[in-house]
């Protein structure tokens, strides 16, 4: 099995090298090959995704992805941008369907920004649509107005076989969860949420056994704060998904434990932290590689067909954790608080006993 490892920029490749300690422990007969993304690639070639990087994450059969931005980069025109390679990759590879799990370990109910007694236990998996939305909807662009003024404008919509697809996969998730499903829109304002909604009941006809609710994003955002042990799964579209998302990290005490998988519809899958690449603390060490790290767990599942060796990481996670060992993000009094490598070799001693 083919895996491409693209460490990126900012934290990126510490966290990747400690992932990729733990994947490497594994005993499996993985190939290996490592790329340039993002800022990195920019430097070495003028493009954020080089097509030797496309390439070979085209072949590969996973796609272990670091993190991509940098500050000093926000003066290049949009196209050469380092963001510009994870959205390239998505297009390119048709990944449509983000996993993000957000699960509280009982470890960190004490981290998280809310009340214990709010988000202990809380297991939430939102689904979110990758490949359409505003983030790649045309025409787009700045224009100047009659009156010289410039005017900025993105075009958001969604074709009803893109909702039907993603509509599929969150109804056969929640299926294999806790059969509730919470799709969220903005139908009362906007007309792509219509569609939204509409092709989302009609697809609700295949899943007898899913309880399908509609809210809307504002709702959403509200609930997750209030309530979020209300939410089993939950479905949206890109640019809903991508904001709801990050909220519920911070349920979990840091959006360092928050891993991701990116999916095409044979299962092929980027993985990557939900987190960014935080080039204010580039290396310093300090770094939480465990949504790296969870976000290898997701890849053997998913996509490499090694669900056992999946149970085995997050089990390593879990045994860390309850030994104390913290990164700074997480640190809880009396913790035995570690830098990013030592947590990293903290899970792989983890899993050799």
């Amino acid at each position: 099995m083919n895996i491409a490892i693209l460490p990126g920029d900012g934290i990126g490749p510490e966290i990747v090298a400690q992932a990729l300690k733990v994947l490497q422990c594994l005993d499996e007969d993985f190939n290996i090959e490592t790329a340039l993304v993002g800022g990195a690639a920019y430097e070495a070639s003028g493009h954020p995704l080089p097509d030797a990087t496309l390439a070979l994450a085209k072949k590969a059969d996973a796609i272990l992805f670091g993190a991509v931005g940098d500050w000093k980069y926000d003066s290049l025109d949009r196209a050469l941008r380092p963001e510009q390679a994870i959205l390239g990759l998505r297009k390119q590879l048709a990944l449509f369907a983000n996993f993000r799990p957000a699960l509280l370990y009982p470890e960190l109910a004490g981290a998280s920004s809310l009340k214990p007694e709010i988000v202990s236990g809380l297991d939430i998996l939102i689904i979110r649509e990758l490949s359409g939305d505003v983030y790649f909807g045309q025409p787009r662009g700045i224009r100047i107005l009659p009156d010289g003024q410039r005017q900025g404008f993105d075009t958001m919509h969604y074709s009803e076989s893109e909702v039907r697809r993603i509509a599929h996969i969150a109804f056969g998730a929640a299926r294999k969860r806790g059969s509730k499903l919470t799709s969220v829109d903005k139908a009362n304002v906007l007309e792509t949420s219509q569609l939204w909604r509409d092709v989302m009941i009609d697809v609700s006809k295949e899943y007898k056994d899913v309880a399908l609710s509609h809210m809307y994003v504002d709702n959403a955002a509200m609930q997750l704060v209030k309530a979020p042990k209300s939410f089993d799964v939950i479905v949206t579209g890109n640019l809903f998904g991508d904001i709801l998302s990050d909220e519920a990290a911070m349920l979990t005490g840091s959006i360092g434990m928050l891993p991701s998988a990116s999916l095409d519809a044979n299962s092929k899958g980027l993985y990557e932290p939900s987190h960014g690449s935080a080039p204010d603390i580039a290396g310093q060490g300090v770094a939480n590689p465990l949504a790296t790290i969870l976000s290898v767990a997701m890849m053997l599942r998913f996509s490499l067909g090694k669900p056992e060796q999946a149970d085995r990481v997050e089990a390593a996670v879990k045994k860390v954790l309850a030994q104390h060992y913290r990164t700074v993000d997480i640190a809880t009094p009396g913790c035995i608080q570690v830098n990013t490598q030592q947590m990293g070799e903290a899970v792989v001693a983890a899993l050799a006993h």
